[in-house]
């Protein structure tokens, strides 16, 4: 196991935009000892870094970025570093060790900001591919993901369709619902409207810290389903000064109560804030939302035909963010090719955030995989009639009636 991240330069790359930087670094952490075909790439979620297990606590990092996954990797758990030798890179764009807004651009000496290229998750996978030649890595027992990590995953199917045995896609789709969008770009707009964003050059004075946590508060709103958020908050009162120094509030607000549910995201998003930057969110929701599975090719199933290994899918029913169907709908693409799959649902009012605060759900099945295959005893093919009865999604919308 790596004492922290490392970073490997892997020299011009020139991204899907068709801009380039003179050298691109990717940060990233092994766990194992590599034996030639035992290489799992772990790739992270939307604001995940490098750090996937360990629990070390990192002056750089809080929150979901340390440690993120480390109920399921590490010795003796679901991808057990005993036996498997697994990968974690920091995406480009991101601002946990790889190169992105925040780091600074050789020709100016100064921080890229929004001079630097547009990234897409194809110049993730590329990038992973790069990293792993400079490692030495040709081949992969396994490729997993969760969320947007998920996509990443989907990539890799679709451009390195012989450089992996198994894909295990969490809680992702082929693409983001129109409602997904909507509530991306309205999070962005949040971060651009920040008075001090300045255009994406603010790295000398003060950050759009108000804008990227109200941006993350509609994450979170996002990552939690309806059950979970009335388990959770209710609408019980905070207690009626608790937090109003936290954003400006409306004149109207001293009368009414300051609910447990805005105290959390108040909460949340300041502490975000304080680890994150702001341009980094912009540029990996962006790539979030550009992605589409079967761009260039006819359907989902064209684009994953090329694959020949086996295909785990994991969905959670209170997950609206990307729906137990969106992940059926994907087991069905697969299908489709021949390819061995198995798609299993889980049964969850945690919304999204399952596959993070599940391990013990998540664990088995994705272990069993690993190990066997759609073989495996904890892998459940729950296929497309479970799904349309006891498995359907319990929150298609967060604000149906």
């Amino acid at each position: 196991m790596s004492d922290g991240p490392d970073t490997a330069s892997l020299g011009e790359f020139t991204f899907q935009c068709g801009e380039s930087v003179s050298d691109l670094e990717i940060a990233y952490e092994t766990y194992g000892e590599f034996t030639g075909d035992n290489a799992v790439l772990v790739c992270h979620a939307l604001t995940g870094s490098a750090h996937v297990a360990g629990g070390r606590r990192r002056t750089d990092t809080s929150g979901q970025a340390h440690a993120w996954w480390d109920d399921i990797v590490g010795p003796g758990k679901a991808v057990d570093t005993t036996e498997y030798y697994v990968v974690c890179a920091n995406v480009p764009g991101s601002c946990y060790g790889s190169s992105g807004p925040p780091t600074i651009n050789p020709e100016t000496g100064e921080p890229w900001g929004t001079d630097f290229p547009a990234v897409t998750v194809t110049d993730w996978t590329r990038a992973q591919r790069r990293l792993l030649d400079d490692l030495g890595v040709p081949n992969l027992h396994a490729v997993i993901g969760g969320s947007v990590g998920g996509m990443n995953v989907l990539e890799w199917v679709k451009r390195h369709p012989d450089h992996l045995n198994l894909a295990v896609v969490v809680a992702a789709a082929a693409r983001l619902d129109p409602q997904c969008l909507a509530l991306d770009a309205i999070a962005q707009r949040a971060i651009i409207t920040d008075s001090n964003w300045n255009d994406g050059d603010y790295y000398g004075g003060d950050h759009p810290t108000n804008g990227l946590a109200l941006a993350r508060q509609i994450g979170h709103v996002m990552y939690l389903s309806k059950s979970s958020m009335a388990d959770k908050f209710g609408r019980r009162s905070a207690g009626i000064d608790a937090g109003r120094d936290t954003f400006q509030m409306d004149p109207a607000a001293g009368f009414f109560p300051y609910r447990e549910v805005e105290s959390y995201l108040d909460y949340q998003g300041e502490k975000f804030a304080s680890r994150f930057d702001a341009n980094s969110y912009l540029y990996l929701t962006r790539a979030m939302d550009n992605y589409d599975l079967a761009s260039g090719y006819e359907d989902d199933a064209d684009a994953v035909a090329a694959f020949d290994g086996e295909t785990l899918l994991l969905s959670f029913t209170g997950d609206w963010h990307f729906t137990v169907e969106q992940s059926e709908a994907l087991a069905e693409a697969f299908r489709a090719t021949d390819t061995d799959t198995a798609h299993h649902v889980i049964d969850s009012d945690h919304g999204h955030d399952a596959f993070l605060v599940e391990p013990d759900r998540v664990g088995p099945p994705v272990a069993d995989f690993l190990e066997s295959g759609v073989d495996g005893h904890s892998v459940t093919d729950t296929k497309a009639r479970e799904v349309g009865d006891e498995f359907a999604p319990v929150h298609t919308s967060l604000f149906s009636k």
